[in-house]
């Protein structure tokens, strides 16, 4: 599978999915082409890099109270339930790996279905594509 990071936009329905029909990506539009989804895959939630956080690298004994994440200072919370906790632990990515077709009245012999990974950023509300095998 190709390696991605690309916005796309997303319709969300009722799909068939493996344990049958859930409420998931029903069609998407990357790069002006519009995607209908035939099938789910599979569907996991993915979490932030919690090995990351300044609280690890407390406990670990490493630097000050704040951890580094590619050279950029990240702080942690200081006051409510989550004082001491870095926001970006608590985030949390949808990722559905679909099965879809061009257009709405796509078929196999119009290309061929593709496989997808449709990513749900709770944090900011946005969907990426990650990868592809189309």
């Amino acid at each position: 599978m190709r390696r991605y990071d690309d916005p796309v936009e997303v319709r969300r329905g009722l799909v068939d999915g493996p344990g049958g029909q859930q409420e998931g990506p029903e069609q998407f539009l990357w790069r002006g082409r519009l995607w209908k989804v035939r099938d789910v895959v599979a569907h996991w939630v993915e979490t932030g890099p919690w090995w990351q956080s300044a609280g690890v690298h407390a406990v670990l004994g490493a630097d000050g109270a704040t951890g580094t994440t590619g050279g950029t200072a990240t702080a942690t919370a200081t006051a409510g339930p989550t004082a001491g906790v870095r926001t970006d632990l608590l985030a949390e990515r949808e990722v559905w790996r679909v099965e879809a077709s061009r257009g709405l009245a796509a078929t196999h012999a119009a290309g061929g279905p593709g496989l997808f990974d449709l990513v749900f950023d709770w944090a900011d509300g946005t969907w990426a594509l990650t990868r592809c095998d189309d």
